[in-house]
């Protein structure tokens, strides 16, 4: 066997499929690339040193009020608070205020850390329980990704309303506000965009039959939501020591914020990393003609996972950082783009900073993850060569059509609303001013277990759509009504856009002053 390290980034050559196809240029038949090089090591090296501060922090503050209050002495710190200068210019020291306790052993309930660890043990194993049950339910049969999604888009504004009711009743106004605006908000989406959910849902039934052909990988993602219930064992600890703490001026809310980007980190890279294993697997399928094909490298899902955790591991602590952000943002301009209609005006305007998006899109992109699995290159190239591949191919017209990552956002936000919902409610029988900040963080905890086993579904469309855009017979050859469907849809959307480009500069045209002749 040659040592030469060749990637496998070219598709199959064309030509009629086979049963057994030829491996295509680039690929070495029956073997991965023999050498990676690591990449993106700089934030490796960050999000490791994360993880370490963090986690030194968790443990102190969560034992700080274990079993006993303010076992290291932090409050002083944390409830110093200087009075408003006398008239000889010198400050007052504060009063002693009503929490003093008069001994740390005889502290209050609601001053300890295990009265608040309790929600987020719930929390936990409500999003588990959410998690595997999505995964189970979209995946476990050839079209139950349909009934799941589709009752995700048309369930999470009721619920937002229901939830935003129950914010008003429990006199938490802001919060009510917030659920409700984000109701309307997302009605509005789903009503700018109804259109194309028949081309999303046959795209999203097609990623989970692929998932429903790779048993294993459902695996994978099962395994990774224990890994993130470790981690937030941790975190959850932590975080009930703050809320258990007396900080005022909002300190309180400001360390768990701090906490809760941490864990979205964390969550985005574990995310990110089930992404990079499902769509090499995903990947390897297509290109080789199936599992069972003479010319698939042996143990590739091991292959896959070793590669994530090793070398491509930076690249995906560093595109966990933006990715998801730019993608939403991405979403919402293109939504309202698509119904300005000929208000020039606006169009301008959501034009300006439609672009300033579209080149953060192009360093920052979730088709960067399958170019991670297969070539094993830095995140900013792996994002650049995908958007480029879609460029010069005119999928990325096919792509700004599908919905299928905002309807797999939507399941991981109802997923993480029920999560919270239950804690919240629980905490406001119990502990009723902690109710809120329990019931956000456990929403953000159970979106991140339920995103882990989403991103299988999302994987498998991402490499369908790399596939396709490197080489069509690939998706021809694995299933060919699909492929007419999406071929079509192309054409489609390509005579849409150079209709609507001739209309705009018709438009313009007509504004112009009439000159005559000379």
């Amino acid at each position: 066997m040659s040592s030469s390290s060749s990637s496998f980034s070219s598709c199959a050559e064309s030509g009629n499929p086979s049963p057994h196809p030829a491996a295509p240029a680039g690929v070495r038949p029956g073997a991965w690339p023999a050498r990676r090089r690591c990449h993106d090591v700089f934030w490796l090296v960050v999000f490791l040193l994360h993880l370490l501060l963090f986690g030194g922090a968790l443990a102190l503050s969560g034992l700080n009020r274990f079993h006993i209050a303010d076992r290291f002495n932090i409050d002083p710190f944390t409830n110093h608070t200087a009075a408003p200068p006398s008239a000889g210019g010198a400050p007052q020291p504060a009063p002693p205020g009503p929490d003093v306790q008069v001994s740390k052993y005889k502290a209050l309930p609601s001053e300890l850390t295990e009265t608040y660890w309790k929600y987020y043990g719930a929390a936990g194993a409500v999003g588990t329980v959410l998690a595997w049950a999505w995964l189970a339910a979209a995946a476990g049969k050839r079209d139950g990704g349909r009934v799941v999604m589709r009752a995700a888009v048309h369930s999470l504004t009721a619920y937002l309303a229901v939830v935003s009711v129950l914010c008003f009743w429990g006199k938490h106004f802001f919060w009510g506000v917030a659920l409700a605006v984000g109701a309307v908000l997302h009605f509005l989406y789903v009503m700018s965009v109804i259109d194309r959910f028949p081309f999303t849902m046959l795209v999203l039934q097609k990623a989970v039959r692929m998932v429903w052909e790779l048993p294993k990988v459902t695996r994978v993602a099962y395994a990774f939501v224990l890994v993130m219930l470790c981690w937030m064992a941790l975190w959850s600890f932590g975080v009930s020591g703050i809320v258990a703490m007396h900080i005022p001026n909002r300190g309180q809310w400001w360390l768990v914020l701090a906490l809760s980007v941490s864990l979205f980190w964390t969550g985005a890279v574990l995310s990110n990393t089930v992404h990079v294993i499902v769509s090499g697997m995903v990947f390897l399928v297509l290109i080789h003609g199936g599992q069972a094909a003479a010319s698939m490298p042996p143990k590739p899902l091991l292959k896959s996972l070793q590669y994530a955790v090793t070398t491509s591991f930076g690249s995906i602590c560093y595109g966990s950082l933006f990715t998801a952000a730019i993608r939403t943002l991405r979403w919402e301009i293109r939504g309202i783009r698509s119904k300005i209609g000929n208000n020039e005006c606006l169009l301008c305007c959501v034009d300006f900073f439609f672009h300033i998006v579209e080149t953060l899109v192009r360093f920052f992109n979730k088709y960067a993850y399958v170019q991670i699995a297969v070539n094993g290159h830095s995140f900013n190239r792996s994002a650049r060569d995908a958007w480029e591949l879609f460029q010069s191919t005119g999928i990325e017209a096919l792509i700004a059509y599908d919905c299928s990552g905002a309807v797999l956002l939507m399941s991981t936000i109802l997923g993480g609303l029920i999560t919270g919902t239950c804690t919240g409610v629980w905490a406001y029988f119990t502990q009723s001013d902690k109710a809120i900040i329990v019931g956000s963080t456990s929403m953000l905890m159970g979106m991140i277990l339920v995103g882990l086993t989403v991103v299988v579904v999302e994987s498998a469309v991402t490499s369908i759509y790399i596939c396709y855009a490197e080489d069509p017979l690939l998706i021809q050859r694995w299933d060919p009504e699909f492929f007419e469907q999406m071929s079509e849809a192309l054409h489609q959307r390509l005579q849409y856009r150079s209709s609507r480009a001739r209309q705009i500069l018709n438009g313009r045209l007509d504004h112009l002053p009439s000159t005559s002749s000379i």
